[in-house]
């Protein structure tokens, strides 16, 4: 692949959930210039800060080109390189040796958000191991919206960018600033031209704030609070779709009993809103036809993520506004292999009932565990001991909620491995860190098993450093050690051609098409129904009693309470030059974000006497960071906005100054929401003052 120049159609990946066609030039062999594709299927010639820089990741003089084994404590930065046979043969052996003593589901296998199909193959490594633990951040992320939307109407509703919308509305939603779930900018501001409404629902006024006609400035985590309060005036004011409710729902009736404690006065107390801002934002949803709802993740921050999904499919199933154009769509996948066929599920029958979090009783069909329900096994052997663990696109250590413990469970296990583009302070405390191959250098698809109906072609561009691997090869290589060479392929792109087989493209045709699209049908329920057990839209859950779930939506109150010691209610934020912690230290995307900013009210900053700039405390009852004081309106007074995944690359300290700005030291994994295992992320009381 050394051409002394040419360039290559892609799309992005693991800088996001990825999608946006990048034109990439590669001049002798290296990566010089990306661009946004203007062609691109999602983008049409947008891409965000971090796509524009991902080939900086891979020419960083510290990425990580050899594998690498622990010679001094955890943390230490005591390393000696080894070969590669010697590091797979040493994780496979060690996690075997645990398996032989304490059984498979004593190994647990962890990730990130899904970025690639590397995400299933981990899966199917899990699987094919024996492990019924696969461990992953979607206690707060997709899992609760998804889940509680096959549970509600039998599919994920997916906001429609693709198709005219009379409104678009942002629940919690930048798709400026982030791709999130199926929703790119461009495509949103093509609607916006076209003619679309905006109303914006989000604690933080955003510069898209000002293209709204309305904006809910809300508290923050009261967002299935204001959901319930919608459906209230939706209800009372008779503004919902009578046809689709009376032929395509059940438990009306019961919603519209339970919906009418939530008065716009009740809940404006909730959210610190106006009782009218309440029922305007109901009619002019009700009201539109159709209304498209792109819901961010920022929901399911809190315990209550069930009761805030389930809220707003009801409210989007009470407007007719599911599977239909410009509505939220039940998309229907390509051609492609099925989820549980690739992932040899198979294999693990018992899954659902030997998993750690069937202990703690989660909902059916969350079958991944979280972090929390994972710690308790390491720390405490509740329900049982978890003595191992290997993973990739993750950093625990600053993901997880409460680091510190975080931090104890990763110390605690006896076998810890990772592979890693760079040192992070996770990495740093396992045993073997293998060095990753970086997107752009490996084939990939992305968007499998997403639900998004779509499936996108990611070819490599450039080969990786000599001693690098794709993480897909790295499931592969494992997989063949320890469940047989006859489970895995030797090559990993053996495991592309899985998924693409029942479409009956080649890979080359794959990547000369780009991607692969469901069939667009809409209004399947006129025929077929909705699948659940009442083949309805179930706003009250008919399965409610035989899986323990709450049947109706309800606000059950904040997880906290503010108090005189802790009287602001704190936040986190992302930022549009990083994914969560991934990627502090590519210089080029540091630049325009060098230091963790915190923001603030004026008043309340007045109030305080901490100026613009000044290093301020944030303290809340789990612990302290220090980060720099932003003041601005665009935040409500009375709460903080702390940024997320922050953590110093360049610090002398092993583990990159983990303690001192990184948001999950205010964070608690000890009260939960039962469904998911969900922490509360975004309704912290805190207190600020200026730092010493």
């Amino acid at each position: 692949m050394n051409n002394p120049s040419k360039e290559v159609r892609t799309h992005c990946s693991y800088m996001d959930h990825g999608g946006c066609g990048l034109l990439v030039t590669v001049e002798d062999g290296r990566i010089t210039k990306i661009k946004p594709d203007p062609e691109g299927w999602l983008n049409r010639g947008y891409a965000c800060p971090k796509g524009l820089n991902a080939h900086h990741r891979l020419y960083h003089p510290k990425r990580l080109t050899q594998p690498l084994r622990r010679t001094g404590p955890r943390g230490s930065g005591q390393w000696e390189p080894v070969s590669w046979d010697e590091a797979l043969d040493e994780i496979a052996g060690r996690l075997d040796a645990i398996r032989q003593r304490d059984g498979a589901r004593a190994v647990a296998f962890a990730l990130g958000m899904p970025k690639g199909l590397d995400h299933f193959a981990m899966i199917r490594l899990a699987n094919t191991f024996g492990s019924p633990n696969l461990v992953a951040n979607q206690d707060v992320c997709h899992a609760p919206r998804e889940i509680t939307g096959v549970h509600t109407c039998g599919f994920y509703p997916v906001v429609d960018f693709k198709e005219p919308s009379e409104l678009v509305v942002l629940w919690a939603s930048n798709p400026m600033a982030t791709h999130e779930e199926g929703g790119i900018g461009s495509q949103l501001s093509a609607r916006l031209k076209a003619g679309s409404q905006l109303m914006i629902i989000d604690p933080h006024r955003s510069e898209m704030c000002e293209k709204a006609k309305l904006h809910l400035q809300l508290r923050p985590g009261s967002d299935a609070a204001l959901a319930l309060g919608l459906i209230n005036v939706i209800i009372a004011e008779k503004l919902y779709d009578q046809d689709f409710v009376a032929q395509h729902t059940h438990g009306f009736e019961e919603l519209a009993q339970a919906a009418a404690r939530y008065t716009p006065e009740e809940v404006a107390a909730i959210t610190w809103l106006e009782p009218e801002q309440i029922r305007q934002a109901a009619r002019i949803y009700a009201s539109a036809k159709p209304a498209a709802l792109a819901w961010g993740n920022p929901i399911e921050h809190t315990n209550h993520a069930f009761h805030a999904a389930r809220a707003l499919v009801c409210l989007m199933a009470l407007c007719g506004n599911l599977d239909v154009p410009g509505g939220n769509r039940a998309p229907l996948d390509p051609a492609i292999a099925g989820l549980g066929a690739f992932v040899r599920a198979d294999l693990v029958p018992g899954k659902r009932t030997e998993m750690i979090s069937a202990h703690h009783g989660v909902i059916p069909r969350f079958m991944t565990i979280p972090p929390a329900h994972l710690r308790r096994a390491v720390l405490a052997g509740e329900p049982y001991p978890v003595k191992g663990m290997f993973f990739f696109d993750t950093n625990p250590l600053l993901i997880w909620a409460d680091s510190r413990l975080a931090k104890q469970a990763l110390e605690r296990l006896e076998f810890l491995a990772c592979a890693e583009l760079y040192m992070t302070p996770s990495a740093a405390l396992c045993d073997v860190v293998l060095p990753a191959a970086a997107s752009l250098e490996f084939d990939d698809i992305g968007h499998y098993g997403l639900g998004h109906g779509y499936i996108l072609a990611r070819p490599q561009v450039v080969d990786p450093p000599p001693e690098c691997r794709a993480t897909s090869q790295i499931c592969c290589d494992l997989g063949r050690r320890l469940a047989g060479e006859e489970m895995w392929p030797s090559d990993y792109r053996a495991l592309n051609g899985m998924v693409l087989e029942p479409s009956g493209l080649s890979w080359e045709e794959f990547v000369e098409a780009g991607h692969l699209q469901g069939p667009p049908k809409y209004r399947k329920y006129e025929s077929k129904g909705f699948r659940t057990p009442t083949g309805k839209v179930e706003l009250m859950l008919s399965t409610a009693g035989k899986f323990g779930l709450p049947p109706l939506p309800a606000w059950e109150g904040f997880p906290e309470e503010l108090s005189g010691e802790f009287p602001l209610v704190l936040t986190g934020r992302k930022k549009l030059t990083a994914l969560h912690s991934s990627y502090r230290w590519v210089d080029q995307l540091r630049a325009h974000d060098p230091e963790p900013l915190m923001e603030m009210h004026p008043l309340d900053a007045l109030e305080l006497g901490i100026a613009e700039g000044d290093q301020v405390r944030i303290t809340t009852r789990q612990g302290s960071i220090v980060q720099k004081a932003r003041l601005s309106e665009r935040v409500l007074k009375g709460t903080v906005h702390a940024e997320h995944g922050w953590w110093f690359p360049e610090d002398p300290d092993h583990l990159g100054g983990w303690d001192r700005s990184n948001f999950n030291l205010l964070t608690s994994a000890e009260k939960l929401g039962k469904q998911f295992g969900t922490p509360n992320l975004a309704a912290i009381p805190c207190r600020v003052e200026r730092a010493e």
